[in-house]
């Protein structure tokens, strides 16, 4: 979520996101690995075609989308998401009512539609999908698996509509081939500390992380519009 905010301080955001998208590719392999036996099958045939189509929008439009409209409204959604979170503790709230299947099915497009899209865009899929996935309160192990299978697929279709635009250049190619080796201790290291986290703190940390991406990006929006 942060990685392309963060390289973006250095160099172009579109920059960022080329050198970035076979980072992740290489990453999907090692988290494959360690997740393939553990998702959620009937929840990854509601999210896919959505990002399908929000991968395609994304590649059509990427030349028009301004990087500091999308940083803004992905901060704004994410902190309020949060927000209205955290809140709970503090007001009276209405049991949850499980939605309707067609309306979790349109619920599940719409959000995994607009991760697809600012996926392509930024590499910052993950607040929106966050945003169905985290209230469903998924056993941690699901969760992760979920999200790992969910952009292994999204990251790998991308390659081509990535190569189409020109981004895959000798350049940037040639900065990922140097950084994937850390990439993938970084991964293993996630691994390793999985199973050490309570579920209570894994979701805290979630929010916490999803909150922090919020302000991050925002401000990004904020200070690249003025």
């Amino acid at each position: 979520m942060l990685a392309v905010p963060l390289m973006a301080l250095t160099v172009s955001p579109v920059q960022a996101a080329s050198i970035m998208l076979p980072i992740l590719c290489v990453m999907d392999i090692t988290g494959l690995r360690a997740w393939i036996s553990t998702w959620n099958t009937s929840l990854m045939m509601k999210l896919i075609p959505g990002a399908m189509l929000g991968t395609l929008i994304g590649y059509l439009t990427f030349e028009y989308v301004s990087d500091a409209a999308l940083k803004l409204l992905l901060g704004v959604m994410a902190i309020v998401f949060t927000l209205n979170h955290w809140s709970k503790r503090w007001r009276t709230v209405k049991p949850r009512v499980e939605a309707s299947a067609l309306a979790d099915h349109l619920q599940g497009g719409f959000w995994s539609g607009l991760s697809g899209f600012t996926s392509f865009l930024a590499h910052a899929g993950a607040p929106p999908l966050m945003m169905y996935l985290l209230p469903k309160q998924l056993d941690k192990r699901l969760m992760v698996g979920t999200v790992t299978i969910f952009f292994a697929i999204v990251n790998y279709v991308k390659l081509v509509p990535y190569a189409a635009l020109g981004l895959l250049d000798a350049t940037n190619l040639g900065t990922s081939l140097v950084l994937s080796p850390l990439a993938v201790i970084g991964v293993k290291l996630g691994i390793y500390l999985h199973d050490k986290i309570s579920p209570v703190l894994f979701f805290r940390l979630m929010y916490l992380f999803l909150f922090g991406t919020g302000v991050k990006l925002m401000w990004d929006g904020v200070a690249a519009s003025l």
